[in-house]
């Protein structure tokens, strides 16, 4: 009797994903185009909504951080600029505004849900200076021990090339692995990791499980972010890398409706899943 191959890797697909239901800390990482409009303005409605599912995550007894994009976006809004702008003072000056601006939003929404957050803002020396990386880690870990829901944001303000993570999908890995973390969602404006893109090619498919980053699976993730962000899936492979050194499990899914955080953690499919599969691992 010939086995189904299909059916049983699919069966092992699902075996995966419903590990899922065991995190008890995640990092959630959302994008500037998961937080606004394609004119760049911010949707007020959608973060409202991710506060309310982020508080009843925490809520469940699963420790939360959230990366957020979204300060350049939000000073832009602000000052009436119809694109990002490329200028580095511009950026920061941006960033200065929109940051103060966002974590207000944030907030207000959380504050309705009766959870409290913190602000952290991060530069990448925190990963080559012993110091500030414990410091980092310490601080973390002492938000989450408090019941307090950490959002952290790239220190745009002060940022240079040679301190900047440069997309918040790298930073976001490296906070997972700071603050010792299960899971990293990575919510993005596609419903996962695709065998092409899915935009250009009618034939593509979504990729619901990797085991390991190939030079095949990279030359697939070709493509940018929004107008306003700086990611897009090749960043968000090069999370997924930092991640893999880590033991930090990757999905990939799309943020347009933060409900699906909720589903995620109850196993279901729900977009692509790195995980990274002993017998895989090289």
């Amino acid at each position: 009797m010939a086995i189904d191959r299909r059916a049983a890797d699919n069966k092992g697909i699902m075996e995966s994903w419903k590990q899922l239901v065991n995190c008890k800390k995640i990092v959630v990482k959302v994008g500037t185009s998961s937080l606004s409009y394609p004119n760049g303005r911010l949707n007020y409605q959608r973060m409202a909504k991710l506060s309310e599912v982020l508080a009843g995550i925490q809520k469940s007894g699963i420790k939360t951080i959230l990366v957020s994009s979204g300060a350049i976006a939000v000073g832009a809004g602000r000052l009436g600029f119809g694109s990002r702008p490329t200028d580095l003072a511009d950026k920061q000056a941006l960033a200065a505004i929109g940051q103060a601006e966002l974590i207000r939003i944030y907030q207000k929404f959380f504050e309705a849900r009766e959870q409290q957050v913190a602000q952290v803002l991060l530069t990448k020396d925190i990963l080559v200076n012993r110091e500030r990386r414990i410091n980092a880690c310490n601080t973390l870990n002492e938000l989450v021990s408090m019941d307090i829901i950490p959002i952290i944001n790239e220190n745009d303000t002060v940022a240079t090339d040679e301190i900047e993570f440069g997309d918040n999908d790298s930073l976001s890995a490296h906070v997972a692995g700071l603050a010792g973390a299960e899971l990293l969602i990575l919510m993005s404006d596609i419903d996962g990791l695709f065998s092409a893109d899915p935009r250009k090619d009618p034939e593509a498919q979504i990729i619901p499980e990797v085991f390991e980053i190939t030079g095949e699976l990279e030359k697939s993730a070709t493509g940018a972010g929004s107008g306003f962000g700086t990611g897009g899936m090749a960043t968000k492979i090069a999370a997924s890398r930092i991640c893999r050194d880590a033991a930090v499990k990757v999905v990939i899914a799309n943020g347009s409706n933060p409900e699906i955080l909720r589903d995620i953690l109850a196993g279901k499919v729900s977009g692509t899943l790195f995980s990274w599969r002993k017998e895989h691992q090289k």
